[in-house]
C-alpha cells in the first residue's frame, strides 16, 4: 500500500488523502476512513490512477457527493475515487447536453430549464452527481435517467475509456450493469432533451422543489430514500402504515417527516442505520408479507 501511495503522490494526479474519514464526504455524515482517497484532476488522471490500483491489486470504490450511500464504521479498504472539480464541465449543443460525472444532478436540471430544455425536471429533487445518477439510474416523478440518456463515457476496470449506450448499461429500476456485471466509473454523460416552454419547465421544477421541502427532512443528515418501492406500492407508505415513523436505534431515526428516510440525529453510526433498516424490513415483512429491498448502497467494512 505504501508503494501505491508513493506512486499516486509522485504522479501529480490530484489530491491524495490517507486515512480520510468518509463521514466528511457523505450526506449521512457517517462512515469510517478510506485507506486512500483520491480526487483526480481529470479523466486521464483517473485512468492513470486506475492503472496503478490494478498494478498493486488494490480494491477500489467510487464516491460522488456521498448521497444514497452508507459507509460502514470501519471504512473502506483500498482506494476511494472522489470525482469533483475535474469532472464538472457542462456543454449544451442544441437539444443535447454533455456533462461531467461530478456535476450536480440538481444543478444540471436547473441549467437545462434555463436553456428551455425539458426532460430533466424530475432531477430537480435528486441530490448527488450526474455520475451517481447514471450508475443508479436515478429517478423520480415517473421518470428516470434511462429515458433521457443518449450515452455515458465510462472508465472500465481494465483502464479502457468507452462510450456506452443505455442498452449497454442495462438499466432497470435504480440499477445499471455498472453495479454488478461490468464495473466501471462514469466520467461524463450525454442527455437528449427537447425544447419546451421555459415558464412551464420552471413551474414544474418549482412544484417539485416545494413538495420536496414540505415532505423530506432536508434539515437533517440523510441519504435520500432508503428502500426501493415494491411493485405497485411505496416503501414510505408501508413503513408509515406500520407506525414506524420516529422509530430509533442509537442515533438513527425513521424520519417523522418521510417514512422512507432515515436521519442522523447527530451521533448515528453506520451500524445504527443498518440495525434500524433490518428492524424495518422484518416488521414490514411480518405485517404485509413484503420484503423491502435497500436502495442505498452499503459499502465498506463493519
Amino acid at each position: 500500500m505504501q508503494k501505491l501511495i508513493k506512486e499516486l503522490k509522485e504522479a501529480n494526479i490530484g489530491t491524495v488523502l490517507i486515512n480520510e474519514p468518509l463521514a466528511n464526504h457523505t450526506t449521512w455524515k457517517i462512515g469510517g476512513p478510506a485507506d486512500i482517497l483520491v480526487e483526480p484532476t481529470d479523466k486521464m488522471a483517473l485512468a492513470y490512477s486506475m492503472k496503478l490500483v490494478h498494478k498493486y491489486n488494490v480494491p477500489w470504490q467510487v464516491l460522488g457527493r456521498g448521497s444514497n450511500m452508507l459507509v460502514r464504521d470501519k471504512g473502506i479498504r483500498g482506494v476511494v475515487f472522489k470525482l469533483a472539480e475535474g469532472f464538472d464541465h457542462l456543454t449544451f449543443n442544441g437539444e443535447e447536453v454533455e456533462v461531467g460525472a461530478g456535476y450536480s444532478f440538481i444543478r444540471l436540471a436547473v441549467m437545462a430549464g434555463k436553456e428551455g430544455l425539458t426532460g430533466l425536471e424530475f432531477a430537480g429533487g435528486i441530490p448527488g452527481t450526474v455520475g451517481g445518477a447514471v450508475y443508479m439510474n436515478a429517478g423520480a416523478h415517473s421518470s428516470d435517467v434511462s429515458r433521457i440518456l443518449k450515452s455515458a463515457e465510462v472508465l472500465l476496470e481494465n483502464g479502457e475509456l468507452v462510450w456506452l449506450s443505455p442498452e449497454e448499461l442495462g438499466f432497470s429500476y435504480r440499477t445499471s450493469v455498472l453495479q454488478k456485471e461490468r464495473r466501471g466509473v462514469v466520467v461524463s454523460a450525454v442527455f437528449r432533451l427537447q425544447y419546451g416552454d421555459r415558464k412551464a419547465i420552471a413551474s414544474h421544477m418549482a412544484a417539485y422543489k416545494d413538495r420536496r421541502r414540505q415532505t423530506q427532512p432536508l434539515s437533517m443528515p440523510c441519504a435520500g430514500s432508503v428502500f426501493r418501492n415494491p411493485p405497485g406500492d411505496h416503501a414510505g407508505r408501508l413503513i408509515e402504515s406500520a407506525g414506524l415513523k420516529g422509530l430509533t436505534v442509537g442515533g438513527a431515526q425513521i424520519s417523522e417527516k418521510h417514512a422512507n428516510f432515515i436521519v442522523n440525529r447527530g451521533n448515528a453510526t453506520a451500524q445504527d442505520v443498518l440495525d434500524l433498516m433490518e428492524r424495518v424490513i422484518e416488521i414490514i415483512d411480518e405485517h404485509y408479507q413484503v420484503r423491502l429491498v435497500p436502495e442505498v448502497l452499503v459499502v465498506g467494512e463493519g
